[in-house]
């Protein structure tokens, strides 16, 4: 028993001098991601973000309808959620189904049309059925969607006042409002980088021009410059005209906060000794900057644009909400949104407020995440708890 316990402890003792070697040979990025694994909320909440952008990516796939197209279902406008079964009265079924509805004429309701549920006719879901030609990504043809159904139409979420399809419509409002975002962080993230990386590098007076140039930016009001843009805007420009055009107005609003964290960072370590001997060793100012000071700093820009994310998605929705951004027939989350307005919606057709628990969870998926990469970029957060 002695000598297996004696044994014991020299495996333990070399386990832990791995451990210890592994910890002080990891990189920067393993070490954050060793951290940001042990927050549960983190994960999950990273998780939910994945699947949303994946069913963005594949939404012409998953979705059964193509969302631009008014008036596909004409005898269901405003229709409630079809919700498929495996049982009912006649028995179960292995193969998921809906019930036939038919509409006829009553005395009842003097000669309107009522609809009926037909209990004894089913209508089997289908998978992997031929439907409308798409693209993923936009070059990658299809025609092929995850499910349909044989006899009518299939409506998850429902339909709205011209008979789209509000599932469709929610998965590629989705990616929309994802690309909006990406490339408003994009242009963002390059203007950040580059101001606060001069202004941070040389100091000086040209330090002082652009910290002017970044405080008359921030101070441009948010409201009065959507509605100057809007009255810009052409109504005759098509949706990837104006679609370009907000993501651009996104990112040149977006960036002053991004450029002051690089520029303070660069003030502190543009005096320390590795950027003195790259300097001795005649290397440009640019390659200082790219290849010594900014990869010092690369954990915290990737927290920076994860947690600024939600806030251009924000922004577009709200646009889009206030009839200033994106319109039909582009579906995106602000577009949506405004068919929640009306008072006959919240009483009537519920069903219109799915797409806002989408919402709700695409920006809180993003904001768990960007706050557990801050925590697992800081290397003295366990300290703090």
């Amino acid at each position: 028993m002695t000598e297996q316990i004696q044994s014991d402890i020299p495996q333990q003792s070399m386990q832990d001098q791995k451990m210890k070697e592994a910890y002080f040979t990891a990189s920067q990025g393993q070490l954050v991601w060793a951290r940001f694994k042990k927050q549960r909320a983190a994960m999950i909440a990273a998780t939910v973000l994945l699947v949303l952008i994946i069913s963005g990516i594949l939404a012409p796939f998953l979705s059964p309808y193509d969302p631009t197209i008014a008036g596909r279902d004409k005898d269901y406008l405003n229709g409630a959620p079809n919700i498929p079964m495996f049982c009912d009265k006649n028995g179960c079924s292995l193969r998921p189904f809906l019930h036939t509805i038919e509409r006829e004429r009553s005395l009842k309701t003097n000669f309107r049309w009522v609809e009926k549920v037909n209990e004894d006719k089913r209508r089997y879901i289908q998978f992997f059925v031929t439907g409308s030609d798409y693209k993923i990504l936009g070059f990658i043809p299809g025609n092929i969607h995850l499910f349909g159904i044989d006899d009518g139409f299939v409506h998850l979420f429902g339909t709205d006042a011209s008979g789209k399809d509000i599932f469709s419509r929610t998965l590629h409002a989705i990616w929309t409002s994802l690309q909006v975002g990406s490339l408003g962080v994009f242009i963002a993230f390059v203007l950040a980088l580059v101001i606060g990386g001069v202004s941070g590098y040389y100091g000086g007076w040209i330090d002082s021009v652009l910290q002017m140039l970044t405080d008359a930016v921030r101070t441009i009001p948010a409201i009065p410059l959507f509605m100057a843009i809007a009255a810009f805007i052409p109504q005759e420009w098509t949706a990837e005209m104006r679609f370009f055009f907000i993501s651009l107005i996104l990112g040149l609003i977006g960036w002053p906060t991004l450029a002051r964290r690089v520029r303070t960072h660069l003030l502190t370590e543009r005096n320390q000794e590795y950027v003195l001997a790259a300097q001795l060793c005649g290397a440009s100012s640019s390659h200082v900057i790219r290849r010594h000071l900014l990869p010092s700093f690369t954990s915290y820009i990737i927290v920076d644009l994860v947690i600024s994310f939600p806030y251009m998605v924000l922004s577009e929705t709200a646009l889009s909400f206030i009839g200033l951004g994106l319109k039909d027939p582009v579906n995106s989350l602000g577009v949506m949104l405004q068919n929640v307005t009306s008072a006959d919606v919240l009483l009537n057709y519920q069903w219109y407020f799915i797409p806002v628990i989408f919402f709700i969870t695409l920006v809180m998926a993003f904001v768990f995440v960007g706050d557990g990469l801050r925590d697992a970029a800081d290397p003295y957060s366990d300290n703090k708890k």
